[in-house]
């Protein structure tokens, strides 16, 4: 029997994501000390933003457990969230947004593994609330700095800026992979496979023709339970990065892994857990594509995740 062909629903970018804390004054307290800022709190429910022009970029909301609620994208059109309302799996119908920019929404499930997923349209941006200089470095043969010009940093949480991506342990990769790549203009930048040549991990990017878009907005791989692994938020530079690494620790946070260079994607990494047992990372200078990019396949193995930093935790693919 063949497969219905659906017209493919136009992602713009990853907007914001879901949490759900047993503890939420303990998640708030971390998340300042990660970087975001209020954009609104209604007691139960606190939507944190970054520097950017998202109204958004994590709700926290407390609940009974500790509950991964699913990451939003922006689309295209009102047609777009019609199609997702009228062909996605228990898709919701379109319905107005109480949440900080408003807009219209419509909540699917993952087909596989019954994961919510989100779908925005018509948000209003906001201002930047900051403006973080581009720094000049000096280099043995090219000195990008006046004498006296000194590059001078204060201590404190890394700056936010915008949701960069998220990631999830799948326990269908084939599957999964069908259904975001026809559904969605989600187009793989990397393709992992195990010893035997079967793919278990995959790196996708939002298909914009020649619009630069960043190399990963969505990842999964194969396991045997269904979970959430991290979502990743853009800091300004490798300084503020490393700022912030430095007032996590102080603040007796738990480090996951970090500081490191990826090779998948090139950008320098920080994984950190919070306090409700999730996983978030910082990360700069990640790799840039578009519709010239070719995918790229290569076999698993710990030394494709990083070429500098900490060994890779055991723990760190479960």
């Amino acid at each position: 029997m063949a497969t219905q062909q659906h017209a493919k629903i136009r992602l713009v970018r990853i907007a914001h994501v879901y949490y759900t804390h047993a503890d939420l004054d303990q998640a708030r307290q971390f998340l300042l000390d990660f970087g975001f800022t209020v954009a609104e709190d209604r007691g139960d429910t606190v939507y944190f933003k970054g520097y950017g022009t998202e109204p958004f970029v994590y709700c926290a909301t407390k609940g009974a457990a500790n509950e991964f609620g699913g990451a939003a994208f922006v689309v295209e059109s009102m047609a777009d969230l019609e199609l997702a309302s009228q062909t996605l799996p228990k898709a919701t119908a379109v319905e107005d947004s109480d949440a900080p920019g408003g807009g219209k929404r419509v909540t699917f499930r993952d087909p596989i593994d019954d994961f919510p997923f989100h779908l925005v349209h018509g948000q209003t941006a906001v201002a930047k609330s900051a403006h973080l200089p581009e720094l000049d470095y000096n280099y043995p043969e090219a000195k990008h700095r006046a004498a006296n010009r000194t590059q001078r940093f204060k201590k404190g949480p890394a700056p936010v800026h915008k949701l960069g991506h998220f990631g999830c342990c799948v326990t269908d990769f084939a599957k999964a992979f069908e259904f975001y790549t026809t559904r969605f203009n989600l187009k793989p930048s990397d393709v992992i496979h195990d010893p035997a040549g079967r793919d278990v991990t995959t790196f996708l990017h939002l298909d914009r023709g020649m619009e630069q878009v960043d190399h990963h907005t969505f990842f999964f791989f194969e396991g045997p339970k269904y979970h959430v692994h991290h979502s990743s938020f853009e800091v300004h530079d490798f300084d503020i990065q490393a700022l912030g690494h430095q007032w996590l620790r102080d603040k007796d946070y738990d480090l996951v892994w970090g500081v490191g260079r990826h090779v998948l994607g090139s950008q320098i990494f920080d994984y950190w857990w919070d306090r409700s047992g999730f996983i978030l990372e910082h990360y700069v200078d990640g790799d840039l594509v578009d519709e010239t990019t070719p995918i790229s396949r290569s076999e698993a193995g710990p030394d494709s995740l990083h070429v500098w930093g900490p060994p890779l935790p055991a723990t760190f693919l479960q």
